[in-house]
């Protein structure tokens, strides 16, 4: 089974009372603020997310850095280079970049959460995650999309 890049265990995602199979379980965990929606001026986009969106994006950066003709292959995958948001602001694409992200600790909330335990992850536990961001110019400044969110654009035509 496929877990995402965002499927990370947090520990209040357990029923109360409950960490790990068994009373003395000690389970190291990546304690994280759980991901809430990207917004733009303020208001949460509301849209449909596809099924195994990562792979999506992963087979995008592949091709992309290895593409003949970068243009060619974002009109392939869908992404406008001038587009419109939803609030009809106009934006123009100025970069494709790839950030990658490696865990190596995790944190776990003290009872009462006003302090918490690091731990260094095993290099078995440790995740890499790429992420992919399309920078829009909107006029005024620099807005940073997904691809998800890049391709959900409405297109403008030069």
């Amino acid at each position: 089974m496929h877990r995402g890049h965002d499927d990370h265990f947090h520990p209040y995602d357990m029923p109360h009372g409950h960490l790990g199979a068994g009373h003395n379980a000690q389970a190291t965990a990546q304690w994280q603020v759980p991901h809430e929606h990207h917004t733009h001026g303020g208001e949460p986009q509301d849209h449909h997310h596809e099924p195994d969106f990562d792979l999506v994006e992963k087979a995008f950066a592949e091709g992309f850095y290895g593409a003949s003709d970068p243009t060619s292959f974002l009109r392939l995958a869908g992404v406008p280079f001038r587009a419109r948001t939803s609030e009809g602001t106009d934006l123009s694409l100025l970069r494709v970049e790839e950030t990658l992200r490696v865990d190596t600790g995790s944190l776990a909330p003290h009872l009462g959460g006003g302090s918490f335990r690091y731990d260094p992850l095993p290099a078995a536990m440790i995740s890499k995650r790429r992420a992919l961001a399309f920078q829009y110019f909107d006029g005024s400044e620099v807005r940073t999309l997904s691809l998800e969110e890049a391709r959900g654009l409405e297109r403008i035509e030069p």
